[in-house]
């Protein structure tokens, strides 16, 4: 390639409006892989964490322990959060003595939902962002080069013969806005798509697993106020929950 039509040449070479585009769409570029190495550690812990957390659950263990452990823990996110949220609620209902169990259950279930909430908002945060770049970024280097070519073309107003050299480096400086608005795009839109269904899936986990827990509460509060001690209520979770996850 002549050091004319270099790439490096052409875009000090372009008019000022096309490598403001340019810069424009390196950034966005920049900022879409930033988010995409960000998503996939924030979404691969977050599979790690759910699958951990089933594991301890589904061992047969006391679930008041593992609240416990928990709750020294603090901060925890996921399915470990939604269990938290969950086990706190009934607890706190429970020991009120003489809520009914519709209410306990009904308690819980909100609990558990705000928990689930706030995990997909932070799983989903920055989504919106890939979503924009894969977009619009196109668009705005088929702007560049519609610029690019408008100025090629108004440069050969005052020339008596145009030939294919004078308009080429024009062109080719105009034809690198596109491709840099799909260098910017395709990596978004593929990372957007993969990330949205991966964050799908965990919520799916994560609605199976409140509808489990739920059917675990509603056997405990079906007990009545004479077990108002969770903890002892909880105990007995160990045989039904083995055999419930050897059956997942």
């Amino acid at each position: 390639m002549p050091q004319d039509l270099s790439v490096v040449h052409l875009i000090l070479q372009a008019s000022v409006l096309v490598q403001v585009v340019l810069a424009l769409l390196a950034f966005a570029s920049l900022t879409s892989w930033a988010i995409i190495f960000q998503k996939r550690m924030v979404t691969r812990r977050a599979r790690q964490e759910a699958d951990r957390f089933e594991q301890s659950f589904w061992s047969g263990g006391d679930l008041s322990q593992l609240y416990r452990g928990i709750e020294s823990r603090g901060g925890a996110t996921g399915m470990a959060s939604i269990f938290e949220f969950g086990f706190r609620e009934f607890a706190r209902l429970r020991q009120q003595g003489s809520v009914p169990t519709d209410q306990l259950l009904e308690g819980a279930r909100r609990a558990m939902r705000v928990a689930q909430l706030k995990e997909i908002d932070r799983l989903e945060y920055s989504l919106a962002t890939l979503a924009t770049v894969g977009s619009i970024s196109p668009y705005v280097g088929l702007f560049g080069t519609v610029w690019g070519i408008m100025s090629a073309f108004a440069s050969l107003g005052n020339v008596q013969q145009a030939t294919l050299s004078m308009v080429a480096p024009g062109i080719s400086e105009a034809l690198i806005a596109t491709a840099a608005g799909l260098f910017a795009a395709i990596p978004a839109v593929v990372a957007f798509n993969r990330y949205a269904d991966q964050v799908g899936r965990l919520e799916m986990r994560y609605n199976a697993f409140m509808e489990e827990f739920s059917s675990i509460l509603q056997r405990h509060a079906a007990r009545g106020p004479e077990r108002a001690a969770v903890g002892g209520a909880m105990a007995a979770h160990g045989a039904g929950a083995a055999a419930t996850g050897g059956a997942r």
